[in-house]
């Protein structure tokens, strides 16, 4: 079963036209919310619930909860985690194995342990536009021989 329909078969909401590459949605699944043209990479999790054990040595039965939205054409990056209460914003993008622990306003790039402001999205594309090869829709073959073909100043250095 793939990814998506995993996540809807669990409970968790999922909108139109997303690509989602996990399975890890906690033990409340139904407590997720992913709005439409989301993409959710592998390895990310999502965290409804935690550390309550630590309270239940006073209070037997305790138990926190925190309901996660991911809003339209938001991005999180492959092992991410998501921290209860969390909504990720519209149109933002989290790197990489960031733990995202607060919530990101829309149109922000956030990263990083735990997750902090980076830049907005229209600074990212910016300084990404010089490295833009509009490759998106070529076929593999298509795409491996542009990318061979192509001096290394076309490619982004860190």
């Amino acid at each position: 079963m793939s990814a998506e329909k995993y996540a809807r078969s669990v409970g968790v909401k999922v909108g139109k036209n997303c690509l989602i590459a996990t399975k890890h949605f906690s033990t409340e699944p139904y407590l997720i919310t992913i709005g439409d043209n989301c993409q959710i990479t592998y390895g990310v999790h999502f965290h409804t619930h935690g550390g309550a054990h630590v309270a239940r040595r006073q209070i037997p039965q305790f138990d926190v909860f925190g309901k996660i939205h991911v809003k339209d054409w938001a991005y999180i990056g492959s092992t991410s985690h998501i921290m209860p209460g969390v909504t990720i914003g519209e149109g933002s993008l989290i790197a990489a194995g960031s733990i995202v622990t607060r919530s990101v306003p829309d149109g922000e790039v956030w990263g990083g342990v735990p997750a902090r402001r980076i830049c907005s999205v229209e600074e990212y594309i910016d300084r990404n536009k010089p490295y833009n090869l509009d490759s998106k829709y070529m076929s593999f073959e298509e795409k491996k021989k542009l990318l061979l073909s192509l001096s290394d100043d076309k490619f982004i250095k860190k």
